[in-house]
């Protein structure tokens, strides 16, 4: 691996100047390596961050590449986007956001191929750097943050050895609850907005988890306080306050004993053993802290990555695209674009290509916006053909997807935007699956082209971790109470044994784990039968997993 040459440089600032006055924004500073095939497989399990701290999980997936690359090369990314179109590399190049942002490109990429990449590589890095969801990213080197973290842990393996291992992997089987909406509002909170830790406390937590009062009676509160901010200004708070004990006498005890914990708002699952576990505050166990902190904030920095797939690389190719076509490098060189454009963005039959389906999104975004199709006076319009021919010509296309870019998440975003006439003009579709009894082969048809029916496709495969809260009342007797929120996905069963284990080991007692589950045993699909069916409608019933001494067990609740 190696920074690449001043030719290839050159080629790069000249991309951020014609990027720049396009109207993307990003840092001046980047850096660029050429890595090998052998580089790529040795990077990938680490996410393409060479830094990242050492885990025997990453050398047992380098083993296994290199093992398939000797029997068969390839380039290791090509048969990663055919497989797997949900991952976030590009088959000739990937980009980590870090400042400065460094991206990595393949060492036999051509010269007009690299400027293909790189309005790919500036459209990530404008994501990165202005998309909200990232914010706590913006000014951050986390590369040099991994290094650190790298070499904390590989001092501490020298000293302890294999239980090092252990804690990295009990600490990231659950990584993926950690709080990371919470950190986002506290750092979107406007300045202007000056609120007491008491009055945190009280509309956050108190009225929230502890009263656990019905959302009219939390509303009627919050009316009520902004009455009195109205009434009495600067000592409105007090007001407020005094009321407040009368109604609730146990509220001061209550703040006054979690101002001495010291941390604000609810913590996540592996903040809240960070901290409060019985078994890592003692002096032999405290070195375990750092690492759940090191897994808990490296698992915080990819989070946003993780909720804006089909925005990130939809923009990126959205971008390439729009800046390489205007590009006089291309000249001579339109057929291969052509083909490595189709095969990183093209739409498939079934299944999801982040890339392709979030680039035709903001694509059709900028000609609504521009025809100014977002207004009330078009949604209004029932005439089929008036819609069509509807353009009140606005030039304001640019303007919305650029601040689509900067405010939305995947959620938001094909929430908001798959209509029904984007699905029509892709021509998009629910596909279905049936078994053939005749040929004893499984069928795919055409099973719905409703834009709602595709958006709620859309929706249910996106990165959507469960909800699963420390019940605070019920953990006593050094027992762990976890409870999941049930949002209609159970949890997967093969992984609770041992997630729960790992769990145990860290809170020092017993845990246990109240969740749903559907009922009965799943119901065994006839020949013929559209799979799976829409009138399938399974009940569920709550239960309880306990974990103690490494023993599970299950209760019906």
């Amino acid at each position: 691996m190696e920074l690449i040459n001043q030719h290839t440089k050159r080629i790069m600032e000249g991309c951020k100047e014609r990027a720049r006055n396009a109207g993307l924004r990003f840092g001046d500073e980047t850096l660029e390596y050429i890595v090998t095939n052998k580089d790529l497989l040795e990077l990938a399990p680490k996410n393409m961050i060479p830094t990242l701290y050492d885990y025997w999980v990453n050398d047992v997936e380098v083993l296994r590449e290199k093992g398939k690359y000797e029997l068969y090369p390839h380039n290791p990314y090509e048969t990663v986007i055919n497989t797997r179109p949900a991952i976030s590399f590009n088959p000739y190049e990937t980009v980590i956001n870090t400042r400065p942002a460094i991206s990595f490109y393949n060492d036999n990429n051509p010269d007009w191929l690299n400027v293909m990449i790189f309005y790919h590589v500036l459209a990530h890095i404008d994501f990165f750097q202005n998309n909200m969801f990232f914010k706590h990213t913006w000014d951050e080197d986390f590369a040099g943050r991994a290094l650190s973290d790298k070499r904390s842990i590989a001092m501490l393996r020298s000293e302890k050895g294999r239980w090092v291992d252990y804690v990295i992997e009990f600490s990231r089987g659950i990584d993926n609850l950690v709080g990371f909406h919470s950190e986002l509002s506290e750092l979107n909170q406007p300045q202007e907005i000056k609120t007491s830790g008491k009055l945190d406390f009280y509309f956050d937590i108190f009225l929230q988890t502890i009263r656990k009062v019905s959302i009219t009676d939390y509303l009627k509160e919050v009316d009520r306080y902004n009455e009195t901010g109205r009434q009495y200004a600067e000592i409105a708070e007090a007001v407020f306050f005094s009321d407040v004990v009368r109604t609730y006498p146990e509220f001061e005890a209550l703040f006054l004993r979690q101002k001495k914990g010291g941390r604000k708002g609810v913590m996540d699952l592996l903040e809240f053993v960070q901290q409060n576990s019985p078994f890592l505050q003692m002096e032999e166990n405290r070195w375990m802290q750092s690492v759940l902190e090191i897994v808990r904030k490296t698992s915080l920095f990819f989070q946003p990555q993780m909720r804006t797939k089909i925005l990130n690389e939809g923009w990126a190719s959205y971008w390439h695209e729009r800046l390489f076509l205007k590009d006089d490098r291309i000249r001579g060189n339109e057929v291969g674009f052509a083909r490595i454009n189709a095969l990183v963005t093209a739409l498939p039959k079934v299944g999801i290509n982040p890339y392709a389906l979030g680039m035709r999104l903001f694509g059709h975004i900028e000609e609504m916006a521009d025809k100014g199709k977002y207004s009330y006076d078009f949604q209004k319009i029932g005439n089929a053909r008036n819609r069509r021919d509807y353009d009140k010509a606005t030039g304001s296309g640019m303007d919305c997807v650029l601040r689509v870019r900067e405010d939305f998440d995947d959620f938001m975003f094909i929430n908001n935007f798959v209509d029904q006439e984007f699905v029509d003009r892709h021509k998009l579709f629910v596909a279905g699956r049936r078994l053939n009894s005749s040929r004893k082969t499984w069928e795919y048809y055409v099973r719905s082209r409703d834009a709602g029916n595709y958006r709620q496709m859309l929706l249910e495969q996106l990165y959507h971790p469960p909800y699963i809260e420390i019940d605070k009342s019920t953990t006593e007797d050094n027992c762990l109470y976890l409870n999941h929120h049930f949002e209609g996905k159970p949890l997967v069963k093969e992984f609770i044994s041992n997630t729960m284990i790992g769990i145990e080991y860290l809170w020092g007692g017993p845990v246990k784990l109240e969740t749903s589950e559907p009922v009965g045993k799943a119901r065994e699909y006839q020949p013929g039968e559209a799979y799976p069916s829409s009138k399938a409608s399974p009940s569920y019933q709550r239960v309880l997993y306990t974990m103690k001494d490494r023993q599970l067990s299950k209760a019906v609740l």
